[in-house]
C-alpha cells in the first residue's frame, strides 16, 4: 500500500472523530477489514490516521473488536507512532475522574482473544517487559502538563474481558494489588503494536472507580452511562491533549526499541 499516514490514533468509547476536512479510507487485511474505515487528515504538517476501534456506531464490543487487522491496517498505512485514548477506570483513590494516566505497564485478565500475529509456522516470543513505548509517554506526560491537566506519569492497567464491568470482589483484588486503572481494550491491543514494531502509547481518561472503593459508601459502582457522561465532559481535554502530543512526535525518530523485535 502506498504511503498514507505517519501518526496513529485509535478513539475509544464516545470518540469517534477527531479531525477535520478527511479523506475516508476502507483497508482490508489477511486478518479481515478492520473496526471501520480509516479517516486521514494532515495536522502540524503530519498525517494522521484515525479509526474508532468499537467502530462509529460501537458495533463491537470489547472481546469483539478486531484487533490484529486494526494494528496490521496501522501498519500497511505506514504509521510508525500510535497514540491510544482510553475511557478506564481508577482502582486507587488518589486517581480521580478527570484525570489522565499514561500507563507504563498492563496485566491481562482476558481470554480467548486472537492475541498474536504469529499463529505458526513461523514462531516470534516477543517481550512485552515493557509494552508501553518510554518516548512517546514522556512526550504525553511532558504535553499534558504544559496544558496544566491532571496527568499520572505511569500506572498498571488490568484489563477485563468485558463487557461486563467487574464485581466488588473483583475490584477489591485488582485495588489490593496495587494496579492503578482498569480498562477492557489494552490487551492484546498494545502488545500487537510491539510484534508490529509500531511506537504505542495509552492515554487513559480516568471516568469512574470500577465497582467502588473499599470503605467508600459515598462512591457507586460503575455505569455504562456514567462513563459516558464524564468522557464527553472531558473529551475536550482529551483532543487538546492529543493535538499537543502530536505537535512535539517526530514520526522519523527511532530512538527507542519498539521497532527491535
Amino acid at each position: 500500500m502506498e504511503y498514507k499516514a505517519d501518526i496513529g490514533v485509535f478513539g475509544g468509547s464516545g470518540f469517534y472523530s477527531f479531525l477535520d476536512n478527511v479523506e475516508e479510507l476502507e483497508i482490508d487485511t489477511p486478518y479481515g477489514k478492520p473496526s471501520d474505515k480509516f479517516t486521514l487528515a494532515t495536522y502540524e504538517g503530519k498525517r494522521i490516521a484515525f479509526l474508532p476501534r468499537h467502530g462509529r456506531d460501537h458495533q463491537y464490543p470489547p472481546h469483539m473488536i478486531p484487533y490484529r487487522a486494526n494494528l496490521y491496517a496501522m501498519k500497511l498505512l505506514g504509521v510508525k507512532k500510535i497514540l491510544a485514548p482510553t475511557s478506564s477506570g481508577s482502582l486507587q483513590p488518589h486517581i480521580k475522574p478527570g484525570d489522565f494516566v499514561i500507563c507504563d505497564q498492563f496485566v491481562d485478565r482476558t481470554w480467548g482473544r486472537k492475541d498474536t500475529f504469529y499463529d505458526g509456522p513461523e514462531t516470534r516470543h516477543t517481550s512485552a517487559a515493557h509494552p508501553y513505548c518510554p518516548e512517546l509517554r514522556a512526550l504525553a506526560v511532558e504535553a499534558g502538563k504544559n496544558l496544566g491537566l491532571t496527568i499520572h506519569e505511569k500506572g498498571t492497567v488490568v484489563v477485563i474481558q468485558g463487557p461486563r464491568f467487574s464485581t466488588v470482589a473483583e475490584s477489591r483484588w485488582f485495588s489490593k494489588m496495587g494496579w492503578e486503572v482498569i480498562n477492557m481494550t489494552q490487551y492484546p491491543e498494545a502488545y500487537l503494536a510491539r510484534e508490529l514494531g509500531i511506537c504505542y502509547a495509552n492515554i487513559a481518561l480516568i471516568t469512574d472507580y470500577d465497582a467502588g472503593l473499599e470503605g467508600r459508601d459515598d462512591i457507586p459502582p460503575v455505569t455504562n452511562d456514567e462513563v459516558l457522561r464524564v468522557f464527553n465532559e472531558n473529551i475536550e481535554n482529551v483532543k487538546r491533549l492529543l493535538f499537543e502530543v502530536i505537535k512535539r512526535v517526530d514520526p522519523t525518530q527511532d530512538k527507542c526499541s519498539c521497532n527491535k523485535v
